[in-house]
């Protein structure tokens, strides 16, 4: 059953995802939803700003109008994720050592992991983020070297995949844990109702 099509009567919508993340592409379709993927292609070396929830929702939001008005639709969706930990912005790591630094940053400690969800329709766009924390168990070397190996965390914010082999690292979670993957879905679903159901 396509579920949140059917739930959300959206038989006939033209609906693009913004994004070629594997983890987004996934989760969505998982929950039944129809869609295209139509990457927005930008430069995301913006400047750094000094509040990660604000730089999130920057790319987002530039992500999906870029999109939106290349393309006609009735709903376009992008996001951005990151990962942030002692004023710091770990985004995807450009090399091995920048993982394994990120790696060891989050050792035995708590980071929070933000979402920045940008939706854009006929009547207008909306701009909202999630937040999670999430608690790593101490992280020996050996183990960042193994996990290294897997070459997960080359393409995730803080170098790593909770939905991957990074779950034996996770001691605790605080929040939405489709946000950690990439996508707060939850968070979405209300935003999609008020758009085309209410």
């Amino acid at each position: 059953m396509d579920f949140m099509t059917e739930l959300c009567q959206l038989t006939g919508k033209k609906i693009i995802l913004a994004s070629q993340s594997p983890r987004r592409i996934t989760i969505l379709r998982e929950l039944g939803l129809h869609f295209i993927v139509s990457p927005a292609q930008i430069d995301e070396s913006i400047t750094r700003y000094s509040d990660p929830v604000d730089y999130a929702r920057q790319l987002a939001y530039r992500k999906g109008l870029v999109v939106w008005q290349r393309e006609k639709a009735d709903l376009v969706i992008a996001a951005d994720t990151v990962v942030t930990i002692d004023h710091q912005i770990l985004e995807k790591p450009r090399n091995q050592e920048e993982a394994r630094q990120m790696l060891r940053q989050l050792s035995g400690r708590t980071h929070t992991v933000i979402t920045a969800l940008a939706l854009f329709y006929s009547e207008g766009e909306i701009l909202d983020h999630e937040s999670t924390r999430v608690t790593f168990y101490p992280l020996t070397d050996p183990e960042i070297e193994l996990y290294l190996q897997t070459e997960e965390p080359f393409d995730k914010a803080g170098a790593y995949a909770i939905q991957g082999g990074a779950a034996i690292f996770v001691q605790k979670i605080e929040g939405d844990f489709y946000n950690v993957v990439g996508f707060p879905v939850g968070k979405f679903y209300q935003h999609l109702k008020k758009i085309f159901l209410f």
